[in-house]
């Protein structure tokens, strides 16, 4: 692959690792392993009595969604950070399966693609 390509791939990865970290800021907070994230509990303010218990029945619904968004992000991430070791070990766009290119079509559109069309089927 052309160096130019890579270079490309590489600030697209780049800004595109920035805007995840960036987004899961906003509910999480890096946990004790690298690359891990924790979605943070959100608490409401709220009522007494009867209010309260819909309140964390809320909080508990809020978190859950959160959950789910922060390991969606964290799994993108992931890829993306792998995408950038391979750039810097010399084996970017090339297929983790059957070792053939991946397609660039492929790479603009999933740049973090580990795999070729063949192999991702």
């Amino acid at each position: 692959m052309k160096e130019e390509l890579i270079k490309k791939f590489k600030e697209r990865l780049e800004k595109e690792k920035e805007e995840i970290e960036g987004e899961l800021k906003k509910f999480a907070q890096k946990g004790k392993i690298p690359g891990d994230w924790e979605a943070k509990f959100p608490h409401f303010d709220g009522e007494a009595g009867s209010g309260a218990l819909e309140r964390a029945a809320d909080e508990v619904e809020e978190y859950e969604a959160l959950r789910s968004i922060e390991q969606s992000l964290e799994l993108k991430l992931k890829d993306i950070n792998l995408a950038l070791e391979k750039i810097k070990k010399g084996n970017y766009g090339i297929c983790e399966k059957c070792g053939a290119e991946i397609e660039i079509e492929r790479l603009e559109a999933v740049p973090e693609a580990k795999f070729c069309k063949k192999c991702k089927r």
